[in-house]
């Protein structure tokens, strides 16, 4: 069973309103006596959403580049493929700008083997996502190895009730949201989803009618239909 403690709470938003008296909606300051907290768990996507990917791509994609710009297929795209493979799954780029069954599964198997060894921060903001008085679950797509060692290298395992990793190829994050709730007895109504892709972990909880924010630490989406925040002091509006 998951348990909401609303003194967690409050000491949750003491850390991220250091000077206030704490938040009620997100419009203002009030009494922490008009505090309603409505969700049980909290499901984060990881790039993106817990660091940025931007932060270690020269060192996490050095192989796959030199692989690509090597290959001669990406002269023209080599700068638009090196974008979207800081926002999405490498097999999703691939099918975008048409590579080559040969290429894509040159790439794959080299991502497939990769495990990241460098320092990664979180956002600074992450310390907010620690102290939440609520059940964490974090659900990556990725390779099994890489996602795994970037969770080890942040030292963030601990920080979720559970991780799941999903494989592209062979699962979604939908089918993942599902039997969490399944598995954890969580109504629609008892759990948000917080990410950094509308096409991605957002469009899978609309789908699950689940809540969702969109974490836009980049401003890339200031037209978003969704609730759209880029800290977690505003997370608070729709706990």
């Amino acid at each position: 069973m998951l348990i909401y403690d609303p003194g967690s709470f409050l000491r949750w938003l003491a850390i991220a309103y250091p000077a206030t008296r704490p938040l009620a909606n997100g419009k203002g300051i009030s009494s922490p006596f008009n505090l309603i907290m409505a969700r049980k768990a909290i499901i984060f996507d990881l790039d993106n959403t817990i660091y940025a990917v931007s932060s270690i791509a020269d060192q996490l994609f050095a192989p796959l580049f030199k692989l690509l710009k090597e290959s001669g297929e990406v002269e023209n795209n080599f700068e638009e493929i090196k974008r979207d493979l800081m926002r999405k799954p490498f097999q999703l780029v691939a099918r975008k700008y048409g590579l080559t069954e040969g290429l894509t599964q040159k790439g794959t198997h080299l991502l497939q083997n990769m495990t990241y060894e460098g320092e990664i921060r979180p956002f600074d903001d992450y310390r907010l996502v620690r102290a939440l008085p609520v059940e964490k679950f974090l659900v990556t797509t990725g390779f099994l190895q890489l996602q795994q060692s970037k969770i080890e290298r942040m030292g963030i395992r601990q920080d979720f009730r559970e991780v799941h990793i999903v494989d592209i190829e062979s699962g979604t994050k939908k089918e993942v949201f599902a039997a969490l709730l399944q598995r954890h007895h969580l109504r629609p109504s008892d759990v948000l989803v917080v990410g950094d892709d509308p096409d991605s972990e957002i469009k899978a909880a609309q789908e699950l009618d689940l809540a969702a924010v969109l974490y836009d630490k980049a401003g890339l989406y200031p037209d978003a239909s969704i609730p759209r925040i880029s800290d977690y002091r505003q997370l608070s509006a729709y706990l």
